[in-house]
């Protein structure tokens, strides 16, 4: 797979859809265990991208001391530039660069998140015990991903990238079908670990509005390694995202009142034992 170039001003395009599944993770994480004289609570999150959603955090916990984590320079300067400083709650919300597969927290944390980011992530499993053991007793890691590599929506790119007018350029680039695990198997890896886990999916019918917004969805993010591996001729990109979005208007036809895409998500929460 193709490391991506992200473009925020794309990505936020329709960020009240892709905020909504965060918001629906943070309603299930319980509170933070009090631990007074300890100090503010230590929150990361992992995968901030442009830190919208990160700021939803400093609502949640005013006084935390939150700091969000991403490999992509663009995301983390649109987030320095919105979003960072102190908090009114008197906590403080920072930001700056981490891989989330070597990242390790430097010192323990009440609660580790990550919203739309380990899909991106190879082996982002084997990742887990690190950061439960970088828990608190009775912090939470929690996280949520897009579950619907078997939608149109990925298929159709994948099949149109395995076409031989562009399997040359294409082939291997975009994610693969395996890089989510299914629901059960994220409960069975975090349960071992000591952690009370709650895993669900849930499918949200989004409905997108403007001219082919099913792609205008797919460019901020599935489709971003295709855009970045053909990003040295225009041509090519534009020819390819004229097919693409042909084969998009078939599956996801519009209606007086917009376009529907159906998004499958899986959600995973787990609060170690205090």
């Amino acid at each position: 797979m193709t490391t991506p170039t992200w473009d925020p001003a794309q990505y936020l395009r329709h960020a009240g859809h892709r905020a909504r599944p965060f918001t629906d993770l943070l309603a299930r994480v319980p509170d933070l265990p009090a631990r007074p004289p300890a100090g503010p609570p230590r929150i990361a999150d992992l995968g901030c991208g442009p830190g919208n959603v990160t700021a939803l955090l400093a609502e949640r916990w005013p006084t935390a001391h939150i700091t969000g984590y991403d490999h992509s320079p663009e995301m983390l300067d649109k987030a320095h530039v919105d979003h960072e400083g102190p908090t009114p709650g008197g906590g403080r919300l920072d930001f700056t660069v981490a891989d989330a597969r070597t990242w390790t927290p430097g010192e323990p944390h009440d609660l580790i998140i990550s919203n739309a980011t380990l899909h991106w992530v190879p082996g982002h499993a084997d990742r887990f015990p690190d950061w439960i053991a970088a828990l608190k007793p009775g912090g939470t890691f929690a996280f949520q991903v897009p579950d619907n590599l078997d939608a149109p929506l990925h298929a159709l790119m994948r099949d149109l990238a395995a076409t031989p007018r562009w399997r040359a350029r294409l082939d291997g680039v975009l994610r693969r079908t395996d890089s989510v695990h299914a629901p059960g198997d994220y409960l069975d890896r975090l349960a071992r670990l000591g952690c009370a886990t709650d895993v669900w999916q849930t499918t949200y019918q989004h409905v997108l509005r403007g001219a082919d917004p099913v792609l205008d969805w797919a460019k901020g993010t599935g489709l971003r390694p295709a855009l970045t591996a053909l990003a040295d001729d225009p041509e090519a990109r534009d020819a390819f995202l004229a097919e693409y979005r042909d084969l998009l208007r078939d599956a996801y036809p519009s209606a007086a009142y917009g376009t529907v895409l159906p998004f499958r998500r899986l959600f995973a929460v787990a609060v170690k034992e205090a």
